[in-house]
């Protein structure tokens, strides 16, 4: 029974696409707006937009269409409120070019929203002079690819986001360009998504803002000078590859915040000249590998209620600090890392140094307790503290060591 039904859906499907039309939009043709070519088409139509301008807000897509841009026409939303709404399955957006949508405080207002639509594509827009740029509401199985997002965001108030994800899932968003808003791309409630090969830079608060969201994927993107960086909260079974973070300085500001997060995967990824690396704070069960932590003033900072987690064979390369404790409990593996500032033998020339290393200074404890300290950080009163805490540990936990550190750094 299943496969008759899928059989007459399938040919459905292609009795649509047979009397599927062209409607060409332009300021000298028949039709000459975009809502009056939806209104006009039908099931499955492509609407061909030429490039022009067109005055035009609250534009309502709610039937399966491909609305397509040659050489991107220009849609003014005159800041009156969202610019584009999709509330049908099947719908692809192409080529557009978007600017002045509406701003308030009671509305989201999008230049393109996805409200309640499976199975739709949203590629090649460039959206200038936004409020939120693409959002996405309770819809499923669509791609948002190829986009270029600038938003000219002062203040967090009153900006919103590039990309947004709200209780959506199997969402592909790949080669995007996202700067100048508050958060380059956010997720909530939003499971078995693909992040992949964005760049997300200039933004004011987070690159990457995602909170409950699981099995997500977030590989090959990069992150760079943003308010705060990354942060990932409240999910679990996230895997997070071969991204950039860097250049995310600030007061407050670190790479990666990672908070109530469990049974994940970073695995190399790259964390250059941030204030902290990675931010971590009640996360259990994650494995770290092949990342590289470099020139940060802290590589790693462990706040506590971290549990079950190993790191194994990083690069930790001319970090201020390479690994902050706030707690004298470790739970947590270090094992095979490199090291730059370690300073024991290797007799055997097996590549493992024969004294195991302590990442753990003294001098980090208490600039965590006392942050004003900071200005001692390369005075030699500080490496005879740190010497004492390394001979015998009281304020730092005694476990913590990489009985096997590398004597080369690690190539992959």
């Amino acid at each position: 029974m299943t496969r008759i039904f899928l059989f007459l859906f399938v040919i459905c499907i292609m009795t649509f696409a047979n009397y599927a039309q062209n409607i060409e939009v332009c300021e000298t043709c028949p039709i000459s707006s975009l809502q009056q070519a939806i209104l006009q088409a039908k099931d499955f139509d492509t609407i061909i937009l030429k490039k022009g301008t067109y005055k035009e807000h609250n534009i309502s897509i709610d039937k399966p269409l491909t609305i397509l841009g040659k050489d991107y026409p220009l849609i003014d939303g005159e800041l009156k409120g969202e610019v584009i709404t999709i509330i049908a399955d099947s719908v692809t957006v192409d080529g557009l070019f978007i600017i002045n949508v509406g701003t308030s405080y009671t509305e989201d207002y999008a230049a393109i929203r996805v409200k309640r639509s499976n199975h739709f594509i949203i590629q090649n827009l460039v959206l200038e002079k936004l409020f939120f740029g693409i959002y996405l509401e309770k819809s499923n199985y669509g791609r948002v690819y190829h986009n270029k997002i600038i938003g000219n965001a002062v203040e967090e108030y009153n900006s919103g986001n590039g990309i947004q994800l709200w209780y959506s899932n199997h969402i592909e968003i790949e080669n995007n360009h996202v700067e100048h808003v508050r958060d380059g791309i956010y997720l909530e409630f939003s499971n078995d998504c693909l992040i992949k090969n964005n760049v997300s830079t200039e933004n004011l608060r987070y690159g990457l803002h995602f909170m409950f969201s699981n099995n997500d994927v977030y590989q090959d993107n990069t992150f760079e000078n943003n308010g705060a960086g990354v942060a990932v909260m409240f999910s679990k079974k996230i895997k997070m590859l071969n991204n950039t973070f860097q250049e995310n300085w600030g007061t407050a500001s670190y790479g990666m915040l990672l908070k109530e997060i469990n049974d994940a995967e970073i695995k190399g990824n790259t964390f250059k000249e941030n204030t902290i690396g990675i931010n971590i704070e009640g996360s259990n069960r994650i494995n770290y590998l092949h990342n590289n932590f470099e020139s940060n003033g802290w590589a790693i900072k462990v706040r506590g209620a971290c549990y079950g987690n190993h790191f194994i064979e990083n690069n930790f390369l001319y970090n201020s600090f390479d690994i902050s404790y706030n707690s004298k409990v470790n739970d947590n593996t270090f094992d095979k890392n490199y090291w730059s500032n370690y300073t024991g033998y290797d007799l055997n020339k097996d590549g493992i140094g024969d004294v195991p290393y302590r990442p753990v200074k003294l001098f980090s404890y208490i600039v965590n307790r006392t942050p004003e300290t900071i200005i001692l950080l390369r005075s030699l009163f500080i490496d005879v503290i740190d010497f004492s805490e390394k001979v015998s540990p009281v304020f730092t936990p005694n476990n913590l060591l990489d009985n096997n550190p590398l004597t080369k750094q690690i190539v992959w």
